[in-house]
């Protein structure tokens, strides 16, 4: 890990609201009309995205405010990763201290997974992250939901044989939700992981955080595909939180 730090309040944080339009969390397909606020469905140049020109080999699914993904860069400097998240205006202000760090090995794409990731290439991504998302607690709701067979299609399909898909939650219906759809699926053998020396990031969320402090449970999954061995020292029966 990198001991550079980053002084934040160099860079004013705008008010942002904590829940992105519902609209935000469907297709493109589903809208009979452009809207605005609503993240472009593009084939990122990835020459736009990162120094060197290459594509990410790590992707942090909802960023948020993207501290996680601005000191995993750092502490991974020669790894490109790449982030995406819905608020624009939370992508935005991750963009300036990137661009005022000079930190070029990280970008945050404003877009919705629901649209689907084609433009990652089969089996080149090492890790990714899928942190805190919204609950979307209400059965109604649960539509908003990103974490689907779709999606798990799609992580099965770019990760490389050897890669790993992180989860991270602090409610605990979201994880029964997640274990769920993960089990329908098939093609991920996952094992909850509450030690961090088995715990393959570095970084800890702003989120991850806050439970820690106010001592609010929350889980750990490490996922790799079904025909690679279980992470060793995993704790597959029990949910832990650390």
């Amino acid at each position: 890990m990198t001991s550079r730090t980053i002084d934040y309040t160099k860079y004013p944080v705008p008010r942002i609201r904590h829940h992105a339009n519902p609209t935000l969390y469907l297709p493109e397909s589903n809208h009979h009309v452009h809207l605005s606020y609503y993240p472009p469905v593009v084939v990122p140049d990835w020459r736009e995205h990162f120094a060197n020109g290459q594509p990410p080999a790590w992707l942090d699914v909802g960023s948020g405010m993207g501290k996680f993904l601005i000191e995993t860069a750092l502490g991974a400097p020669e790894t490109n990763i790449l982030g995406i998240e819905l608020r624009k205006t939370a992508v935005e202000w991750v963009q300036s201290v990137l661009h005022g760090e000079k930190i070029s090995n990280a970008s945050l794409l404003w877009y919705s997974v629901v649209n689907g990731l084609q433009f990652i290439e089969t089996g080149s991504l090492e890790k990714i992250f899928y942190f805190f998302p919204d609950p979307w607690v209400k059965k109604r709701h649960h539509k908003r939901r990103a974490f689907s067979n779709a999606l798990l299609d799609e992580f099965a399909r770019m990760l490389r044989p050897d890669g790993r898909l992180y989860l991270m939650t602090d409610v605990p219906e979201v994880d029964d939700y997640q274990q769920e759809v993960l089990r329908e699926h098939g093609y991920f053998s996952c094992q909850y992981t509450p030690s961090d020396a088995e715990w393959g990031p570095t970084v800890r969320t702003d989120q991850e955080r806050f439970c820690l402090k106010k001592n609010i449970p929350y889980v750990r999954v490490t996922c790799v595909p079904a025909l690679q061995p279980a992470p060793d020292g995993a704790d597959h029966d029990q949910h832990s939180h650390s």
